[in-house]
């Protein structure tokens, strides 16, 4: 259980402390940035949009490649795809609400 927990902290820990870090900066809405943070939310829905083939593909590989079980399959596959519907739901919405400031 370790083995999962603590990469999980990590990561959570790493996206908070670049959330801080970027807030309020300016972004980027044209152009190839690496770092999520530094973009719109335009460019963050699009991103989203982009990585969705990526995430399919994953998930077939833990599908196959994995000794858990159908319910654990299913179960991940399910809150990938909440997370990443959420996801584009937010910047799309964040996205427009912007627009509308400007």
């Amino acid at each position: 259980m370790s083995g999962f927990v603590i990469p999980v902290l990590i990561t959570i820990s790493v996206v908070i402390i670049l959330s801080i870090i970027f807030k309020g900066k300016d972004k980027v809405d044209r152009g190839f940035k690496i770092n999520y943070f530094k973009l719109s939310y335009r460019r963050k829905m699009i991103r989203t949009i982009i990585f969705t083939p990526i995430n399919i593909l994953l998930l077939i590989f833990i599908y196959v490649y994995t000794d858990w079980s159908m319910v654990v399959n299913v179960l991940v596959g399910l809150l990938l795809f909440i997370a990443g519907l959420v996801q584009l739901i937010y910047n799309f919405n964040m996205w427009k609400k912007n627009e509308k400031e400007i």
